[in-house]
């Protein structure tokens, strides 16, 4: 075989790495030659999977992406496959030094004149959507949130059942006729076409969630830190709070966090409380009106135009596989980079992911008191892991593992990438607000539900999420697009997926083409003129963080 034909079939991810990446299917004893080297492959190697260059005895370090993620537990053979067996999870200790760091922005100039269309809210930030959104400040009032959901998505054109009900009534039509229910076809069921009421409302979302009482006061707090985060997020327009009344977190403390995050908090704002009133029935029938009316007042809000320096966008990745690294991160890593070169905001978060790659991100901050904050939440979040016997090194899924990611220093390498190569401006706490244009690294857990709520809370807009194997997650109050790290997962499940890097992956695309699709669809999705998957199916997952040992 020719040498340019193998640079189809591996890839050597730096020029440090002393593995190589299957890009296909590689059988066992084929001749693989790369950069003039010949690799006689000692096993299958499945795509995404990885194999050793050379001959490696026990502890020695295996380098990918340029750093270390592990050490060999037994004598491997050169061409041999990477498995847990053999290889352990290793990470170089990192620390502050003074850096001589510098970075060459990508050129932007095709887009030096492009806007989008968004929301302008009065405290200068700029909204990809025009939202209402529903908060409990405990979770006795789920079931109202529940009662209402279902009033007012049905009534103004907001479902997105419409075609299950009608495919559950012919079920039933064909069961009490005695007619062969396999008959019944979901694919001929209509659409939801109702037409919504309010044009420049672009949907009504619901925070239900487990806390808010029971758990400790610190639990109760972080909560409403949270909760207002939410409310004054500028793809908010208005909010209706309903409270118990007896709960841990008070209404009034909920107003306090609203108005210290913003004191020209300015939004409709509607609150009831059950216990002060004079029946569940009066409670939910009070909370539909006065919402309907603040729907008609927030409806007069119109898009306009504005700079890409307003975007805000988090990068996450969730159902990761071993192309991850390869084609999806990289390219949102490189859009990331486009953002911050045109003077916009990139949160990175997911820190149990940054295992590994500490060292450069410390190496990139901007000053030793941003780098020692990051050292300091890394290092009490692990602490924290590992007292209850568990670690960051313990993170990969075995969805994960079996899809090529090994150990969680190659996960995290990988990860990594999708905050491109800039400077790291600022470090966040779990729902502290961005306020510096750059790359912030926002302190959440892995977990892709923890981690996307928390990114909203630090002021997301928009949200690009990376995946190799297929995940339903979305937000909300920010639209999560979907970034497939292969062709195959995009074909699969074209449903929940908006973007395929599977080119990178055959060679017909780079990755700087692939970014500056990925920046394309960004901001029409910015816009309104595209909606993600995960927002039409109205895949608005929110988890709160209670700062326990979440991976």
């Amino acid at each position: 075989m020719q040498e340019n034909k193998m640079k189809r079939l591996v890839v050597k991810m730096h020029p440090k790495d002393n593995v190589l990446v299957a890009l296909t299917d590689l059988q066992k004893e084929d001749a693989v030659v790369f950069e003039s080297e010949t690799y006689i492959l000692k096993e299958t190697i499945k795509a995404k999977h990885k194999f050793y260059m050379a001959d490696m005895t026990a502890t020695a370090e295996v380098i990918m992406y340029g750093v270390l993620v592990g050490k060999v537990q037994c004598d491997v053979s050169k061409g041999s496959l990477m498995t847990t067996e053999n290889l352990k999870h290793a990470a170089e200790p990192y620390g502050y030094k003074k850096s001589s760091f510098s970075w060459q922005a990508p050129d932007v100039s095709k887009y030096k004149d492009k806007t989008f269309k968004g929301y302008k809210r009065k405290d200068g930030r700029v909204g990809t959507a025009n939202y209402w959104l529903f908060v409990p400040t405990v979770f006795c009032e789920n079931r109202n949130l529940d009662v209402i959901r279902e009033a007012l998505h049905n009534e103004l054109g907001y479902s997105v059942s419409d075609k299950y009900t009608q495919f559950t009534h012919q079920l039933l039509k064909s069961y009490q006729s005695g007619e062969d229910m396999n008959a019944v076809d979901l694919q001929l069921m209509p659409a939801n076409t109702a037409n919504r009421v309010f044009k420049n409302v672009d949907g009504i979302k619901f925070l239900n969630h487990q806390g808010g009482c029971g758990g400790t006061r610190q639990d109760a707090a972080t909560l409403s830190a949270l909760l207002a985060s939410y409310a004054n997020h500028p793809n908010v327009g208005g909010i209706t709070v309903l409270s118990l009344g007896c709960q841990h977190l008070q209404v009034q403390d909920f107003i306090n966090d609203v108005k210290k995050q913003n004191p020209a908090f300015d939004k409709p704002l509607f609150i009831f409380e059950q216990q002060q009133t004079e029946s569940e029935e009066v409670l939910i029938s009070n909370a539909i009106k006065k919402t309907f009316q603040g729907l008609i007042e927030i409806n007069q809000y119109e898009r306009e135009e504005a700079p890409l320096s307003e975007l805000c966008i988090g990068v996450k990745c969730g159902g990761s596989d071993g192309f991850s690294g390869v084609s999806a991160n990289p390219a949102v890593g490189y859009t990331s980079d486009l953002v911050v070169g045109l003077g916009g905001k990139i949160l990175l978060a997911e820190f149990p992911e940054l295992c590994g790659a500490e060292q450069d991100l410390i190496d990139r901050c901007v000053s030793e008191e941003t780098a020692y904050k990051f050292i300091n939440l890394m290092e009490s979040y692990d602490a924290l892991a590992h007292k209850v016997g568990s670690g960051f090194h313990m993170n990969p899924s075995p969805g994960n593992i079996k899809d090529g990611l090994i150990t969680d220093a190659i996960k995290s390498a990988g990860a990594a990438k999708k905050g491109g190569t800039s400077p790291v401006e600022d470090v966040l706490d779990y729902t502290e607000l961005v306020t510096k244009p750059g790359l912030s690294l926002v302190c959440t857990p892995g977990n892709d539900v923890e981690a996307t709520t928390g990114k909203a809370a630090s002021g997301a807009t928009l949200i690009l999420f990376t995946t190799g194997l297929g995940t339903p997650t979305g937000n909300p109050v920010c639209p999560v697009i979907k970034v497939a790290t292969n062709s195959v997962l995009a074909s699969k499940m074209s449903d929940i997926i908006d973007i395929d890097c599977g080119p990178i992956i055959s060679g017909e695309k780079t990755i700087e083409e692939m970014g500056e699709e990925i920046l394309d669809y960004c901001i029409k999705a910015a816009s309104g003129e595209i909606i993600p998957k995960a927002v039409q199916l109205n895949q608005d997952d929110f988890i709160p963080w209670k700062r326990g040992v979440s991976l």
